[in-house]
């Protein structure tokens, strides 16, 4: 590949997603190194002060300040887009503050939203404590029903947010009829595509307008860096979302950026092997536990729907014990092999109980609202072998009475 082939969309754009995967956006320093360049830099120099004052009046392309462009970062950002099937990408520094970001950017006083339901719990937080603080309005519905996004439409909504598979509850959402209401009144879609990742779900493919990411998750994948990222026209990215990031500075690492890269190389591979196992785990499961909420399963109600949007199973889903928090909690402190921990997306398996990890800061009647209960486990199926997994679940299971 020549130095700057992987910034050359006319190339990259027909290259094939695992290709885009590993190559995409790499662009070669003069030493042709490999692997992407660590550009460690806070600021950048010009060979004359017309240079910097061209720069900033943005009349001469070139780096300024790395809170705006880090080669490292554009990298990445560029291969983001390519796997979405975006126009353009900016990275933030951790999921949240892309998330936050990707709302921010577009709303005043006096706006409204109309989101789903079934949500991360930082995500309701914004939505329901942060951004009536500044005249911010949100309406929460059930957002498997799309009917309930037409209903809930004012003369002054602004956005329709939802994450589809949602977390924790695996709720999914019809991504192409909730989005030709949208575009039918002139409404921006802003689709948490975390749990899925463009590897096994492109929400722009089905119409929506900005996607936003936790990179931290299946991006990298194994568990080291926070990141995270917003994806949408280039106009949409360059006019409303970067003055905001500009000025309020949720900048991801060029260290953190390099990471996510890397874990992008083999995205494709893990989350495809992955989906196998969190099926043999499902199925298993679901002989032994009350309910399991995961729609690659057959016997889901939204499995066809899941199936239509998404190319794989994905590694993440939720079951629900009867005991409650002592039974959920008694099943958690028995496992050997599967760790307890709140993250997800990574190739370890893990597991969490929702309610008094990832969601405790809501009260129980909103958990209770979005379909958490007491009893509810996630699980992030890792890249382990299924039957040790099995294996741990079963003598764990046994130990909490089920």
């Amino acid at each position: 590949m020549k130095r700057r082939t992987g910034q050359d969309p006319s190339v990259t754009r027909n290259w094939k997603p695992a290709t885009q995967a590993v190559r995409g956006g790499t662009a070669r320093s003069e030493f042709g190194e490999t692997s992407e360049a660590l550009f460690l830099t806070s600021g950048y120099a010009y060979d004359c002060a017309g240079d910097a004052a061209a720069r900033f009046a943005g009349e001469q392309a070139g780096m300024t300040y790395s809170r705006l462009q880090n080669p490292t970062v554009e990298m990445l950002e560029q291969r983001i887009a390519l796997l979405e099937g975006a126009e353009a990408c900016r990275t933030m520094a951790t999921g949240m503050a892309a998330m936050t970001a990707a709302l921010l950017c577009q709303v005043s006083q006096g706006d409204h939203i109309v989101q789903g339901r079934a949500a991360f719990g930082s995500c309701r937080w914004l939505t329901d404590s942060l951004l009536p603080r500044f005249g911010v309005t949100t309406t929460t519905i059930d957002a498997r029903d799309p009917q309930q996004f037409e209903d809930a439409i004012r003369p002054n909504t602004k956005i329709f947010f939802f994450e589809t598979p949602a977390n924790p509850t695996m709720d999914v959402v019809d991504l192409e009829a909730v989005c030709a209401i949208a575009r039918k009144h002139g409404i921006v879609t802003v689709v948490d595509n975390a749990f899925a990742t463009p590897a096994l779900q492109r929400p722009m493919d089905f119409g929506a307008d900005v996607v936003a990411y936790s990179a931290t998750k299946m991006m990298d994948g194994q568990g080291r860096v926070l990141a995270g990222a917003v994806c949408g026209s280039e106009d949409f990215i360059t006019n409303t979302l970067l003055p905001f990031t500009r000025n309020t500075g949720p900048t991801l690492s060029a260290f953190n950026a390099w990471v996510v890269l890397k874990g992008l190389e083999t995205l494709d591979l893990r989350i495809r092997r992955q989906s196998e196992n969190a099926v043999k785990v499902g199925s298993f499961l679901e002989q032994r536990v009350p309910r399991v909420n995961f729609p690659a399963l057959p016997s889901h109600p939204q499995h066809a729907l899941f199936m239509r949007q998404m190319a794989a199973a994905g590694p993440i889903f939720s079951f629900e014990v009867d005991g409650g928090r002592a039974q959920a909690h008694a099943l958690l402190d028995g496992l050997e092999l599967i760790d307890i921990s709140n993250n997800i997306g990574d190739s370890r398996s893990l597991m969490t109980h929702p309610s008094s990890t990832t969601h405790s800061g809501l009260a129980e009647e909103k958990r209770l609202e979005m379909g958490i209960t007491e009893g509810m486990i996630r699980i992030n199926v890792g890249l382990e072998d299924p039957d040790d997994l099995i294996a741990d679940l079963d003598q764990a299971l046994r130990g909490a009475g089920l």
